[in-house]
């Protein structure tokens, strides 16, 4: 499975992902439809599949345009989202299976950033290969969504799920805002040094256009601070030992940053 990042919108990453054997093609989060038909006619493959991670319109705003163009493909989305999403015909729920070419993911239900949010996890085929996870707006590269409709507890929770993931899992999250992210981190977890030699190498990176995303698991467990919400430093600096308080103690001041 090939994926192909493709930047719209001021932020955003649409993730296309590829099956040149079968010639065809599945779209994540397709926020606008114009640049998907123009690297499928790039790539020579036909679209079989929208996988929505929840319904902003950041998200699903190429969902219509894509149908109209491809009306045999499929819709996936979190069952909660019934009726929020444009044009789906797959109401996923946690534990659910989806297919791609020879690949199967695994669904995750991952309230916080809004009530019906989900993941969709592709696990590794072949040794020492990573697998990749599509998590929408929940784990950013050194950061995580806002919470729109879910609590911080469910959050911990989504994350929790996530952070069980091996390490070397390549995350493909939508946004394009690690620099911003890591910005903030700093000023909770300041004793962390590979957080900030992190932040310099993103900051030449995002001088020069370079994406920084995916990212993978194992560097957010140890430089992001909504993922080390149960760390002794992370929660002396907020002033809590709750796991649950140090985590919106965080996301509050992100909130504010």
């Amino acid at each position: 499975m090939e994926i192909i990042q493709i930047p719209v919108l001021s932020d955003n990453y649409i993730f296309l992902m590829l099956d040149r054997e079968q010639k065809i093609a599945a779209v994540v989060d397709p926020a606008e439809a114009a640049p998907v038909l123009a690297e499928l006619h790039r790539q020579q493959v036909e679209l079989v599949a929208i996988f929505n991670t929840h319904h902003h319109g950041d998200h699903v705003g190429g969902n219509k345009e894509l149908i109209a163009a491809y009306p045999n493909l499929r819709v996936y989305g979190g069952a909660e989202d019934r009726g929020r999403i444009p044009g789906q015909q797959v109401h996923l729920v946690d534990g659910d299976r989806v297919e791609f070419g020879e690949r199967v993911g695994e669904v995750f239900f991952i309230p916080g950033h809004t009530r019906a949010h989900i993941a969709y996890y592709f696990p590794s085929v072949e040794n020492d290969v990573p697998g990749e996870l599509f998590c929408g707006d929940t784990i950013f590269a050194g950061g995580c969504g806002r919470l729109f409709e879910g609590t911080p507890a469910q959050m911990v929770g989504s994350i929790t799920k996530l952070r069980q993931l091996p390490d070397n899992t390549r995350i493909w999250c939508a946004h394009e805002y690690t620099l911003s992210n890591l910005k903030f981190a700093v000023t909770v977890d300041p004793d962390n040094q590979e957080l900030q030699q992190r932040l310099v190498s993103v900051t030449a990176e995002r001088e020069r256009l370079i994406p920084t995303v995916p990212t993978n698991l194992g560097l957010e467990k140890r430089t992001n601070p909504f993922l080390r919400w149960d760390t002794a430093a992370l929660q002396a600096s907020v002033g809590s030992h709750d796991a649950i308080e140090t985590f919106a103690r965080i996301r509050g001041r992100k909130d504010q940053f």
